[in-house]
């Protein structure tokens, strides 16, 4: 991503302390605890005066519903905000989260993307694995279209491949059932790589690590996954 991005004329900056944003969004009203750590990444950006960027699907979903929640919930803004007064911290959602893609689409421009692109992937043709995370909450996120999106589509195109559009792209791998409900899971990968090979896709990619894990450990390999 840091290689991508000098290319292409912008550097990303590592958050200092970092930590961990959660993994899940907690959908509790009462859940405060484990919002945290996505307030003091979004305070930290905000007192940079830069945008939040992640290249994670999960972390993404994390970090713009927890942003929603302090710009919106009267509850959250109480109770995150009088807990990090300790800390010297008082945040309400100033800023501006986005995904990799998002810059590339937004920020860059396609067309400066295809043009920086060195060695294209003409004859290629992949299939763009959504996952639910980048797309869902709808309202919340706004990133795409949750019924048919287009940007992973978008980027395909500039690298120079051929994408690849197939019923199950933004169907759920599984999650982290994966870890107790296997066979589950196992099915859901494997009508997601079906669906895939069926349209003539020869690779996916994936903007989740987690789907990522979920289709290589539970598909049926039929085919190749990146990330």
């Amino acid at each position: 991503g840091r290689k991508c991005a000098e290319a292409l004329g912008f550097k990303l900056e590592e958050i200092e302390d970092w930590q961990c944003c959660g993994s899940v969004y907690p959908p509790g009203k009462n859940e405060i605890a484990s919002k945290l750590p996505s307030v003091r990444a979004l305070a930290d950006s905000r007192d940079k005066n830069q945008a939040l960027v992640t290249l994670c699907s999960a972390c993404y979903n994390v970090i713009k519903q927890v942003n929603n929640d302090l710009q919106n919930d009267e509850n959250t803004i109480l109770k995150v905000n009088n807990y990090l007064a300790q800390d010297g911290i008082e945040y309400h959602g100033e800023t501006k989260v986005l995904h990799f893609l998002e810059v590339l689409r937004d920020e860059i421009g396609w067309d400066k993307v295809k043009a920086a692109v060195k060695n294209p992937l003409k004859g290629k043709k992949i299939g763009a694995y959504y996952g639910c995370l980048l797309l869902r909450p709808g309202k919340i996120m706004a990133f795409d279209n949750p019924e048919n999106p287009t940007i992973i589509e978008d980027f395909i195109r500039a690298i120079g491949a051929e994408p690849v559009v197939y019923p199950y792209r933004n169907e759920c791998c599984g999650g982290y059932i994966s870890l107790k409900e296997k066979d589950m899971s196992k099915n859901m990968c494997n009508n997601i790589m079906d669906s895939a090979a069926g349209f003539g896709a020869e690779m996916l990619i994936t903007a989740c690590p987690l789907c990522l894990y979920n289709l290589n450990k539970s598909g049926n390999g039929k085919l190749p996954v990146y990330y």
